[in-house]
């Protein structure tokens, strides 16, 4: 199991180019939406991204890791991620293809392939931190799933300026949820997750740089940061497309690979 290392360099001279950004409507000529509407529209947005491809830059922050490299991620959903690390000059450093059953990672510096069943373990090693299978989909593209709240309406609901502020309450589970829309785009801006006791964030989300595929607004930048596991994840994307017929999920290992049932 300690073999199992996603070899992240950090990586010298990287330049980001700037993403366009959306077109700003203004706030007055903008329909308010009541709770149900909105989060309705939220989640068809965020289902109308069928796959997905993006390049750009990864930086993992942990207890044991501080590290950025350039990257390459495709999907396929419901059920197929592949995300390749890139070093200098292009040369492929790792793979990884997850589905929700199997995995399988190649580390190219040492011509050796893990394979096996996927569990909340293995996204944790290889992606270096812990969110579930569905939450890293979507964390790739900078949405967040709003199933739940479908046919539940928010504890608390405001119109702050230019954005959607909605709190939603788990008695039971002793925690909130707040995210923060756009008013213009609907891009989610920001997610929290809190224990409703101490008011004690443990996850949050944040989203910026958008710009419209498929009509919907993506992010550019990501950030996850799990408080509790004292980790964080930035995704800063240089280039995305969505629904295209061209992205596909090529994912080849060299037959001379060693193979490791894990």
């Amino acid at each position: 199991m300690k073999r199992l290392v996603l070899p992240l360099l950090i990586l010298i001279s990287l330049f980001l180019s700037v993403p366009g950004c959306v077109p700003s409507k203004p706030v007055e000529d903008v329909e308010i939406l009541p709770s149900e509407r909105l989060i309705n529209k939220l989640e068809v947005n965020r289902r109308r991204i069928k796959s997905f491809e993006g390049t750009g830059t990864i930086s993992l922050k942990t207890n044991s890791l501080n590290t950025t490299a350039s990257f390459r991620v495709v999907m396929q959903k419901p059920d197929s991620i592949a995300l390749t690390i890139l070093g200098p000059f292009g040369i492929e450093l790792a793979q990884a293809l997850v589905t929700n059953d199997n995995f399988i990672f190649y580390d190219a510096l040492q011509n050796t392939a893990y394979t096996g069943n996927v569990n909340d373990e293995v996204l944790k090693i290889i992606f270096r931190i812990d969110l579930s299978f569905n939450d890293l989909l979507d964390a790739f593209i900078g949405s967040v799933n709003l199933t739940d709240k479908l046919y539940r309406n928010p504890d608390s609901y405001d119109v702050i300026y230019d954005e959607y502020v909605l709190t939603y309450i788990d008695s039971l589970e002793g925690r909130s949820t707040q995210y923060k829309v756009d008013v213009r785009e609907l891009g989610i801006k920001n997610y929290w997750l809190r224990e409703l006791d101490s008011d004690k964030i443990l996850l949050e989300g944040k989203y910026s740089k958008f710009d419209l595929l498929e009509n919907v607004a993506v992010p550019y930048k990501v950030e996850i940061i799990n408080r509790v596991e004292d980790q964080q994840m930035v995704i800063d994307y240089k280039s995305m497309i969505a629904n295209n017929r061209s992205i596909n999920i090529d994912f080849r290992i060299p037959g001379d690979a060693t193979i490791i049932e894990w």
